[in-house]
């Protein structure tokens, strides 16, 4: 469902002049991108380009050294970078969503605890986080595995169970970090079909980190990191 509140061109995210330096290292050496409803941004480059900083700086997982980050909340614009630890962690939990390569799920817990962590964590009643959790588990197409730990399921299964987790809050913007990173190609399609309608159907935004060319080639554009600089930004709309 699409947000009623959209407004249909505003970037949902939007970043400008982003540095960031670690010691003699530039990661980030001036970075603009708008990523917009809708869309899934594919974001390339060879090891220590600074693709997982770029991340991490628009998620406020990292604060840049200079430059902005704003987010379109659902209670407005923030600029991410200017919050204090606290608000930026609980954007994350209410606003932003997280695939990681190896899914970065608990093993102690089902996927249906799993799926409904971050609902639980945002202090939902436990009945009805795991209701909507196991709806997404459903969709996703682990009706009758929610009960089963991590261990118990492939990889490809796994990787479901952390997309139904990001998505349960309504998240606006789901970033994700080498997602089908550690699968086989067949099963790396399907995941990424899984992600990419989960994300896009809602009208929300998938900013996705990849060395695979195959997975670049189903979102909606691609940009090019080299040594911390966006090398090209394909125009807005190219084809998926």
């Amino acid at each position: 469902m699409h947000d009623a509140h959209a407004t249909p061109h505003a970037p949902l995210l939007s970043a400008r002049g982003l540095t960031k330096t670690y010691g003699p290292t530039t990661a980030l050496g001036g970075v603009d991108l708008d990523v917009r409803r809708g869309e899934a941004v594919a974001i390339m480059g060879a090891s220590g380009s600074g693709k997982t900083t770029l991340l991490h700086v628009l998620a406020g997982i990292v604060t840049p050294d200079a430059g902005t980050v704003t987010l379109q909340a659902r209670s407005g614009a923030r600029l991410v970078n200017d919050l204090r630890e606290a608000e930026r962690s609980r954007l994350r939990r209410e606003e932003l969503g997280f695939v990681f390569q190896q899914g970065l799920l608990l093993p102690e817990l089902t996927a249906l605890e799993n799926a409904a962590l971050p609902l639980l964590l945002a202090g939902h009643p436990r009945a009805a986080a795991e209701a909507h959790a196991a709806q997404w588990l459903a969709a996703l197409g682990l009706s009758g595995l929610e009960d089963r730990r991590i261990g118990q399921l492939s990889g490809g299964q796994a990787q479901r169970v952390a997309i139904a987790r990001a998505q349960v809050t309504g998240a606006r913007v789901v970033f994700a970090d080498e997602p089908t990173g550690a699968l086989d190609s067949a099963t790396s399609a399907e995941v990424m079909t899984a992600l990419l309608d989960a994300t896009l159907r809602q009208g929300h935004a998938l900013v996705v980190v990849t060395h695979d060319a195959d997975v670049a080639a189903r979102c909606t554009r691609t940009i090019r990191l080299r040594d911390g600089r966006v090398q090209a930004v394909p125009a807005h709309g190219a084809s998926r």
